[in-house]
């Protein structure tokens, strides 16, 4: 599953990360998943690949030591840059995060000329990222087409077609079709030989196309069984599927063994369902394999089936990372948003990790702020909830998100039109609020948290 050999005539193509234009951004363990899982998969059918991550921090063109955090997450450079003139009135500085121009442009002249030039965009509100460094593309490679995908391409899909600039832009999971569209493009006519129903044979992520892999994110499966109204998972993957798990063990062993790679990041969205069938074999197939490796949960486990057992085993596996999904403590009107918690599981959860070796400072459980009309007093109750347990309250911003079931009512309550940009679904500005956007309101809650 490693790198193959390539043959020196096989078409060539470039796969670029753009760069991010927001107010705030950090690596959280943060890849492009999606993208280089298209590389591996393209290198797979014949391609050679050269790769450009626009948000790389280990470039070996940059100049003074990497600011590296721990467990591999870090800062990105960033330079300020004008903010969108339709959020002017938001009194933050904006800024372009990731390498500078002239570094971008040096990593495309020095490619072989490719055939196309293949872009992703992982938030609907980073596009604007992906306009300026089309601008860039043009300039550079002004006859070569750019395929544009990714969550900002499936979910906003007619206006990145009318504003992305891009050539292509393709929805969802579109490896066949990409594959079908870059054969008539170079001639290299083949089948996909991978299956969205058979996760297995999809290849690794191209990881090793970076010039520096400081951590690797790992997705056991797609999809998630529950539809909460603030998510889009559902209709970005609308059946769960998983990998099998000696599948999911070998691509940790083989990062690992092959490239030293302690820190891996759990991508899942629902990575303690059927636990018994799923994550429990994984960690025990990686415990039989001693390999010393630390382990985290950016996008939140979820509390119900967080047992006893389950809650050990982790301990026992190597997490050092644990985000529990709460998003509030209050029930009444809880079905409103998701049917994930109930009363008293949230605690016993915790009970369960600390029980297990955790500590407070290992274990943190988000709350979603800024929801549409939602009630500021019930989310400083929930933050004191969360410290009453004796773990880390994590504000989780909300971004209004298109095909949710919560859009309508973001749509209704925001001071912005956010059908007419998805720059103003940006979750930094507090979008779903009638008032403009207050530091005073986010330091009154993150001073409670530090307090």
């Amino acid at each position: 599953m490693g790198r193959p050999v390539m043959d020196k005539d096989a078409p060539h193509l470039l796969v670029i990360n753009p760069w991010i234009h927001d107010f705030a951004a950090y690596d959280f363990w943060a890849k492009p998943v999606g993208l280089l899982t298209v590389a591996g998969i393209l290198r797979m059918h014949g391609y050679h690949i050269s790769y450009i991550d626009c948000l790389d921090r280990f470039h070996p063109g940059l100049s003074g030591p990497v600011k590296a955090g721990p467990f591999g997450k870090g800062h990105y450079l960033k330079k300020p840059i004008p903010k969108p003139e339709k959020l002017s009135d938001v009194a933050r500085q904006y800024s372009q995060y990731g390498l500078p121009e002239g570094l971008v442009r040096k990593a495309i002249n020095n490619c072989p000329k490719p055939e196309a030039v293949l872009m992703t965009c992982v938030a609907t509100y980073w596009y604007p990222g992906v306009v300026a460094l089309l601008e860039v593309i043009r300039e550079a490679l002004p006859d070569v087409p750019v395929v544009l995908g990714g969550i900002y391409a499936s979910l906003c899909h007619e206006h990145a077609v009318a504003h992305s600039g891009a050539d292509v832009v393709l929805c969802g999971q579109c490896e066949a079709s990409l594959i079908e569209w870059l054969g008539r493009l170079t001639g290299n006519m083949c089948a996909c030989r991978c299956s969205p129903d058979k996760l297995d044979t999809y290849p690794y992520p191209a990881f090793d196309l970076q010039t520096f892999i400081p951590y690797v994110p790992i997705l056991t499966g797609q999809g998630c069984p529950f539809r909460c109204a603030y998510c889009a998972s559902g209709f970005l993957c609308p059946v769960l599927r998983r990998r099998s798990c000696e599948h999911v063990i070998e691509e940790i062993a083989y990062w690992h063994e092959k490239y030293g790679i302690r820190d891996f990041a759990f991508y899942d969205d629902a990575l303690l369902i059927d636990a018994d069938d799923h994550i429990i074999p994984i960690l025990d197939g990686l415990l039989s394999r001693e390999l010393e490796v630390r382990l985290h949960t950016p996008n939140a486990l979820h509390v119900r089936p967080l047992s006893a057992e389950a809650a050990h085993l982790l301990f026992r596996s190597g997490f050092k990372t644990i985000r529990l999904g709460l998003e509030t403590a209050f029930f009444e009107d809880r079905r409103d948003l998701d049917d994930k918690v109930a009363p008293g599981e949230f605690q016993q959860a915790v009970h369960h990790l600390k029980g297990a070796g955790f500590d407070a400072e290992t274990i943190g459980a988000y709350l979603l702020c800024g929801l549409p009309g939602q009630d500021l007093t019930k989310l400083k109750a929930s933050i004191e909830t969360v410290l009453a347990c004796g773990v880390k309250p994590v504000l989780a911003q909300y971004s209004p998100i298109p095909h949710t079931a919560l859009w309508p009512a973001a749509v209704e309550a925001s001071r912005y039109d956010l059908n007419a940009d998805p720059v103003f679904h940006n979750n930094s500005i507090f979008p779903c609020q009638k008032e403009p956007f207050s530091w005073d309101k986010i330091s009154y809650f993150k001073g409670l948290i530090e307090a």
